[in-house]
């Protein structure tokens, strides 16, 4: 009986020292809440300052813009889903910041790729950029070059 008492004693203690979610836990939540369409959990993850980088080059966004972007999707119900295949996590000497790439695959992309930082606000971890990218084999980049440069100078 004794130690059932300290398993369970220490399982209180540990989800107490744990305290907030964790790096790995906080973009699951992205991801999760982005694919439901919860706003309000989506931007909460984010920094009040944080930047949303996208795979448009004119995708460089203050996380108001983002929001602007973002919101008539997610109140007409509608996310987007981008699963985690793999995740690499790095931390500051400090742990206050994290960075990470992750490999993600999404229904109309295939595999993209997020990369991003988060800083340790208050106990909490949140998004303080997040970058997503459609990673381009290396014997197609010429080619999809000339057809970003062709759009460019055509305007379409």
């Amino acid at each position: 009986m004794r130690i059932i008492i300290y398993l369970c004693a220490l399982c209180i203690t540990n989800t107490v020292w744990a305290g907030a979610r964790s790096v790995e836990q906080t973009l699951d939540a992205l991801h999760a809440s982005a694919a439901t369409a919860n706003a309000e959990v989506y931007f909460d993850l984010y920094t009040e300052n944080a930047k949303f980088i996208g795979t448009d080059a004119g995708e460089n966004w203050s996380i108001d813009e983002f929001k602007q972007y973002a919101m008539p999707h997610f109140s007409k119900g509608k996310g987007w889903t981008y699963t985690p295949v793999s995740r690499e996590v790095y931390y500051s000497n400090d742990h206050k910041v994290a960075w990470f790439m992750e490999i993600l695959s999404n229904a109309s992309y295939g595999t993209t790729r997020g990369t991003g930082v988060l800083e340790n606000v208050n106990g909490e971890w949140k998004i303080a950029q997040y970058h997503l990218t459609i990673p381009i084999p290396n014997a197609m980049a010429k080619s999809v070059a000339a057809q970003i440069e062709s759009m460019a100078a055509t305007g379409k």
